[in-house]
């Protein structure tokens, strides 16, 4: 079975192409390398698999090479204990640094654009 039908088989992907894109990114490895897209995986091999803030660590326990429904997706694998963990801890720590940084509350206006860019060019008026 390719990695990239099983990744978008076990709904980690929505496409192909996006598990392809993520695949050649360096952002799935295969027992601690880096695959290319048709590497055929089989049953007991381990992933490690970054998507956005999280790496999630997986068992393959299946192989399906049709998109099926979200249960049945999630008896392809079996996410190990200390991946659940540190998934955890960090959306944790996410959450409690989520107060301290500040976010602009919308765009800016035309007074800000203007002192925005008189910054960026250095004009002194």
């Amino acid at each position: 079975m390719r990695l990239d039908k099983w990744l978008w088989a076990a709904r980690f992907f929505k496409t192909r192409s996006l598990a392809k894109a993520a695949i050649e990114g360096g952002k799935v490895h295969l027992g601690g390398q880096r695959v290319k897209v048709s590497r055929e995986i089989a049953v007991g091999d381990t992933l490690q698999i970054r998507q956005g803030w999280d790496e999630k660590t997986v068992v393959v326990q299946g192989l399906s090479d049709q998109r099926r429904g979200a249960p049945e997706a999630q008896a392809l694998y079996l996410e190990t204990a200390e991946s659940l963990q540190r998934r955890e801890a960090a959306a944790a720590a996410r959450k409690a640094a989520g107060g301290m940084i500040e976010r602009p509350l919308g765009r800016p206006t035309k007074k800000q654009r203007r002192q925005i860019h008189r910054f960026k060019t250095g004009e002194d008026d």
